[in-house]
C-alpha cells in the first residue's frame, strides 16, 4: 500500500462535529459506529481508484470514532473502512473490503460502479447473503471531499415569507432548465441554470413565491435501471444527506457544486423566491439484504436500518424501497436533524418537503405524533422556524396520516387533489367535499388546531400525469419505463374528451384547455398553500406517462418550445397567481364558519345555489346539483391580520359551473349598508387568459357556461 509523502501528525481531535471539518489547517474526521472494532480513514491522493494512504482513527468517545490530521484541506478524496463482525444473521454486516462514504460527507466524486464488488457476499450466489466477499470496492464507491466552508452570502438571509403569501412551484433541478435557448448550453440543467436571469424571469412572470425542489441530496442510479440504460431521475434514492448532488454542478470538481449551489439560493433569495428541499429520510439507496454495502451497512447496520426483531438478517420495508431507517435510534435522529440543520444554516434552504413523512413518525411500529422525530423538530430553535411539509403517509400498516400531522407542520393534501378533479373529470355525487377542499380542508386539520396553512393544495405533482396529459389520456402509457405498463398509479382520475393522446380536433382541444384552466383556478383560488407542478403552466407533457421516475429525457424535460395555446395558458396562470397574491380575502389566515362579520352585516363565508338561496344541508348531497357559488366576505379580514396591521380586502365571489350545461346564476348581495353594488369580474375561465370585463349587479341575472369558474369582486358603483 502506498504511503503519503509525508508521514502526517494524527492526534486524537474531536467527536463533534461528525463528518470531515477543515479548519485552516488540517482535518478533523469523526465517524460514529458503537459495533465496530476500529475505523480507518482512506485518502486518495492521485484519483479515486487506488488509495494512497489511509490511518485508523486513534480514540473513541460516545460512539464516535475521531482524529486530527494536519495538512489534509479541501478537494481531498477520502473513505471509510469499518471493522468489526460480519454476522448477517445478527444484523452486522461489517467487511473492511467495502469502502464507505461517509454519511456527513458535505460534496461527493463519483458514481457508483455497479460490479460485484460493491456487494458484502459472494454475488455469484445473489441469494446467499451469509457468505463473506473481501473484494476491494474502492475504484466502484463514490468518495467524500474534504470542503472549505467559507462563502460569501453578501448578507443573504432567509426570506420567512408567509404562508399565507406563499404560492409553491415543484421542480427538477435539471428538468426545467436541460432544453430552454434562452440560457447557455454549459448552464443547462444546473444549479447556475436555474440561477440564471431567465430562468428566474419565468418564475417572476408566473408569479410564484417558492421553488419545491425534487431531490437534490446526492443519489444514485439504481442497479437495476442502469442495467436497462435507465437513470434515477426523480432521486429518490439517497446516498449523501449532506451533498448537494454532483450531475446538477456546471463543475463539481473539488467539490465545487457546494459554493454552486449557495449562489443558485442566493440568487432564488435576491429575487423573492424561497428554496424548499424534497428529502428523502425514510430510507437510504442500499436497498434490502442483497443490495450493495455503501454506506450506513457497512459502518452500523443495526443502528441506521430496522431490521426484524426476530429475523434481524432482513429489513423492515414500510417504504417499498427494501429498507426502513431507524429514526427511533438517537444516533439515526441525529444524522436527520443534523443534515436539516446543516441546509438551513449553511446552505440557506427555507425548508423541506419530507418523502413518505408517515415513517418518520413511526417512533416504534406505529405512526405517533408525539415520536422523538415530531419533539426534536418541535424542540429546534432553527428547524421549528422554517417550513416544514409532509407527504403523510407511507405503505405500512396505518400508514394514510392526512390530517394527523402536529401543529407546525403542513401536508401535501390529496383530499384536494382527488376532490377537485372529480368535480371537473366525472359525474360528481354530490358536493360537500369541494366545500371543504375550497375553503382550507377544516374538516382534515381544525380539529388538531391547525389552520389553512396545513393544507398545501395540489392537483397534479412529479408523481402522476403533468395537468396536460391529465386531461388528455384515460390510460396511462409507461412502456418506456421497461416494466410493460404495468407500474405507475392506476387510479390517477383522468379524463379524454373524445380523443385519446395527441389530436388537432380543435373542439377537443379547446375542452380540454378550458378544464386546465378551471383545474388551475381552483388550485390558486382555495383557502390553503397552493402547489403549481413545474410545466403545467406552459402545458408539459409526458406523453401519457404518469411514473416517469427513471426517464431522464426529453420526456421528463421541460419543452420550451410554447405554441400559442402553451402561451395563453400561461398567461391565464400568471394572472390567476397574480389576483390571489393581490386580494388577501382568497388566502385567509384562519378558518371560515359561516358566522356573521364583526359589522353584523352579512356572514363571513355563504355558500350559494344557483337560484341565490344559501346552501342547506340536502344541497350538499344532491347528486344532479353541479354549479354553487361561494361568498367571503371583506369584513372577515378584519380579525385576521394577525400582525397587527389594517388589511383590507373587497368582498369576493366565486360561481362555478362544472355541468356540462349552462347554469344561471342569481347574484347575491355584496353587503347590507351600501347602497349600489356591482360585481366585477375579475377571473372568467370561459375565456383563454382568464380576463373580463363584465359587471353584474345584485339579485341579477349571471349566466354561466358550462365547465366554466367567475371569480368576482364587490365594488362600489352601477353595473355596466
Amino acid at each position: 500500500m502506498p504511503t503519503p509523502r509525508t508521514a502526517p501528525r494524527i492526534r486524537p481531535g474531536r467527536h463533534y462535529p461528525l463528518g470531515a471539518t477543515w479548519d485552516g489547517s488540517g482535518t478533523n474526521f469523526a465517524v460514529y459506529s458503537q459495533k465496530a472494532t476500529a475505523i480507518e480513514i482512506c485518502i486518495f491522493e492521485d484519483g479515486d481508484d487506488t488509495q494512497s494512504w489511509d490511518f485508523t482513527l486513534p480514540e473513541q468517545t460516545t460512539g464516535v470514532w475521531h482524529g486530527y490530521v494536519e495538512g489534509v484541506g479541501p478537494g481531498t478524496l477520502y473513505g471509510i473502512r469499518a471493522y468489526g463482525p460480519f454476522e448477517p444473521q445478527r444484523g452486522l454486516r461489517f467487511n473492511p473490503a467495502k469502502l464507505l462514504l461517509d454519511p456527513y460527507a458535505k460534496a461527493i466524486h463519483g458514481t457508483v460502479h455497479w460490479d460485484a464488488s460493491v456487494f458484502s457476499y459472494d454475488f455469484d450466489d445473489p441469494e446467499d447473503d451469509l457468505s463473506l466477499d473481501e473484494t476491494r470496492s474502492d475504484a466502484s464507491i463514490p468518495k467524500g471531499i474534504v470542503v472549505d466552508p467559507a462563502f460569501d452570502w453578501e448578507g443573504d438571509t432567509l426570506l420567512d415569507r408567509s404562508w399565507s403569501d406563499t404560492v409553491i412551484y415543484e421542480v427538477h433541478v435539471k428538468g426545467f432548465t436541460e432544453q430552454h435557448p434562452g440560457i447557455p448550453k454549459e448552464l443547462r440543467g444546473t444549479y447556475s441554470g436555474l440561477a440564471h436571469p431567465v430562468a428566474i424571469e419565468h418564475l417572476k412572470r408566473l408569479g410564484i413565491t417558492a421553488v419545491e425542489l425534487l431531490p437534490v441530496h446526492a443519489f444514485v442510479d439504481d442497479q437495476f435501471l442502469v442495467s436497462q440504460g435507465l437513470k434515477n431521475y426523480w432521486g429518490y434514492s439517497t446516498l449523501g444527506f449532506f451533498a448537494p448532488e454532483g450531475r446538477y454542478a456546471v463543475d463539481a470538481t473539488g467539490g465545487a457544486q457546494v459554493n454552486e449551489f449557495r449562489s443558485m439560493v442566493k440568487a432564488l433569495h435576491a429575487a423573492g423566491i424561497e428554496v424548499i428541499l424534497d428529502v428523502v429520510f425514510n430510507h437510504s439507496c442500499e436497498g434490502n439484504h442483497l443490495g450493495p454495502t455503501l454506506s450506513l451497512r457497512g459502518l452500523d447496520n443495526t443502528t441506521y436500518y430496522r431490521l426484524l426483531p426476530d429475523k434481524p438478517r432482513y429489513y423492515m420495508d414500510l417504504t417499498g424501497t427494501g429498507n426502513t431507517l431507524n429514526l427511533a435510534h438517537q444516533q439515526v435522529l441525529k444524522l436527520v436533524t443534523d443534515s436539516l440543520r446543516y441546509w438551513v444554516e449553511e446552505m440557506h434552504v427555507d425548508g423541506f418537503r419530507f418523502d413518505l413523512a408517515a415513517t418518520l413518525g413511526r417512533e416504534h411500529v406505529s405512526f405517533d405524533t408525539h415520536g422523538g422525530f415530531f419533539d426534536a423538530i418541535h424542540q429546534d430553535p432553527v428547524l421549528s422556524r422554517v417550513k416544514l411539509i409532509a407527504e403523510p403517509w407511507d405503505i405500512g400498516e396505518g400508514g394514510y396520516q392526512v390530517g394527523n400531522f402536529p401543529l407546525i407542520w403542513s401536508e401535501w393534501n390529496d383530499r384536494f387533489r382527488d376532490g377537485v378533479r372529480t368535480l371537473w373529470q366525472t359525474d360528481s355525487e354530490g358536493l360537500a367535499d369541494v366545500g371543504y377542499r375550497l375553503s382550507g380542508s377544516s374538516d382534515l386539520y381544525l380539529a388538531g388546531g391547525r389552520r389553512p396553512r396545513a393544507s398545501i393544495n395540489l392537483i397534479t405533482t412529479h408523481d402522476g400525469f403533468t395537468l396536460k396529459d391529465l386531461v388528455s389520456y384515460a390510460e396511462k402509457h409507461n412502456e418506456a419505463n421497461g416494466e410493460d405498463n404495468r407500474d405507475g398509479n392506476e387510479n390517477n382520475i383522468s379524463a379524454n374528451y373524445g380523443v385519446e393522446g395527441p389530436t388537432d380536433d380543435p373542439a377537443v382541444l379547446d375542452l380540454r384547455d378550458r378544464q386546465r384552466r378551471n383545474l388551475m383556478a381552483f388550485l390558486l383560488l382555495a383557502q390553503g398553500v397552493p402547489m403549481i407542478c413545474g410545466g403545467d403552466e406552459i402545458g408539459r407533457t409526458q406523453e401519457g406517462n404518469n411514473n416517469a421516475y427513471c426517464q431522464d429525457n426529453p420526456i421528463s424535460w421541460f419543452s420550451w418550445d410554447l405554441d400559442e395555446r402553451d402561451e395563453t395558458f400561461l398567461a391565464f396562470t400568471s394572472h390567476v397567481v397574480a389576483t390571489r397574491l393581490a386580494f388577501p380575502i382568497l388566502r385567509l389566515r384562519r378558518y371560515l364558519h359561516g358566522q356573521p362579520t364583526e359589522t353584523g352585516d352579512i356572514k363571513d363565508l355563504t355558500w350559494f345555489r344557483p337560484d341565490g338561496h344559501e346552501m342547506v344541508d340536502g344541497d350538499w348531497f344532491e347528486p344532479s346539483l353541479r354549479a354553487m357559488a361561494v361568498r367571503i366576505a371583506g369584513d372577515a379580514l378584519e380579525e385576521l391580520a394577525d400582525d397587527g396591521s389594517k388589511v383590507t380586502s373587497p368582498t369576493v365571489l366565486m360561481l362555478f359551473n362544472a355541468g356540462e350545461e349552462d347554469v344561471t346564476f342569481v347574484a347575491p348581495e355584496i353587503s347590507r349598508d351600501v347602497a349600489v353594488n356591482t360585481w366585477r369580474v375579475l377571473v372568467d375561465t370561459n375565456d383563454p387568459q382568464g380576463k373580463s370585463e363584465a359587471t353584474y349587479g345584485e339579485r341579477s341575472e349571471v349566466m354561466v357556461p358550462s365547465r366554466t369558474v367567475l371569480l368576482c369582486e364587490g365594488v362600489e358603483g352601477p353595473a355596466g
